[in-house]
């Protein structure tokens, strides 16, 4: 036989359904805010792994990364002033803390180890864009408001965009 809640013992410890819908619901919504920068971090993290956003030995990088990992690594939208190997070894012969510049095949090999860890950090990158992508169509297909999720999906992607802008 069940026991019968009288009101006031029902407002203390609280309805566990409704505590459970509001947190859900501020899943979907906090989701849907950050669901694009994660989109682009995990994108952007991606290339520089293997540092495709700096130019190196016999590799040079296209504009467009050394912007996205700018923005990833120092929150500017802007090429960075980083083409020091650019310059003549005379150039840099006089300023303090200048090395000189190693010939392309002086780099040393990098450990499997850390090889390893790098594919296994992709492997991640891009399973979380994958789940991120997933937990973005779920939502928007569920979610009962749908004009306010796309409102709040919206404002993840426009004030980040907005503020790295100005």
């Amino acid at each position: 036989m069940a026991t019968k809640q009288t009101p006031g013992r029902a407002r203390r410890s609280g309805n566990p359904a409704a505590l459970m819908m509001t947190l859900r619901r501020l899943h979907l919504y906090l989701g849907l805010f950050i669901a694009p920068s994660v989109l682009f971090f995990a994108a952007t993290g991606s290339l520089q792994l293997f540092s495709l956003h700096e130019d190196h030995a016999g590799y040079e990088a296209p504009e467009l990364f050394e912007k996205l990992g700018s923005l990833h690594k120092d929150q500017v939208f802007i090429l960075p002033k980083h083409h020091e190997h650019a310059k003549a070894p005379s150039e840099m012969q006089g300023r303090p803390g200048a090395t000189q510049a190693r010939a392309p095949d002086a780099e040393p090999p990098m450990p499997v180890k850390v090889l390893a860890l790098k594919w296994l950090f992709l492997a991640v990158a891009l399973g979380l864009i994958a789940s991120t992508l997933l937990g973005l169509w779920m939502a928007l297909v569920t979610a009962r408001g749908k004009g306010l999720a796309w409102l709040v999906l919206a404002a993840g992607v426009v004030l980040p965009v907005a503020l790295a802008a100005f």
